[in-house]
């Protein structure tokens, strides 16, 4: 899928493989296993990406420009040669901040049907 670079919206909505991959990229630079863990643990387990998603997403995002592969290493003892690490790319974080918004103003639409608490409320009122 081709974008014009200065239009983020042009890629959304993005799958949740997606999102998440971008979200656990935009704490630092990460190795494939390491964003498969960071999903995992910022989902609270509800979110494991297979190796199979985790790859075939991070190739889309890499031809999409919205991550790039890092030359940086860790120290050898503390790494292992056949791993890639991979960062956000400056469209990449604009592309998941876009994203995010998209969600942010899903959430705030749901609030006004009640779906869900607006912020301050403890919860649901009953039944109309």
């Amino acid at each position: 899928m081709k974008h014009a670079a200065d239009d983020p919206e042009a890629l959304l909505p993005l799958s949740p493989a997606i999102f998440h991959i971008l979200l656990a990229l935009a704490a630092g630079e990460r190795h494939g296993y390491g964003i498969m863990q960071e999903t995992a643990l910022r989902s609270e387990g509800k979110i494991n990406l297979g190796p199979g998603t985790l790859y075939r997403s991070i190739k889309r995002l890499l031809a999409d420009g919205l991550i790039e592969e890092s030359d940086e290493r860790p120290a050898p003892e503390l790494d292992d040669e056949r791993r890639h690490y991979y960062r956000l790319t400056p469209f990449g974080l604009r592309v998941a901040r876009a994203e995010a918004q998209r969600l942010a103003d899903l959430v705030r639409v749901a609030q006004s049907q009640r779906l869900l608490p607006s912020p301050g409320v403890v919860g649901l009122e009953g039944g109309a």
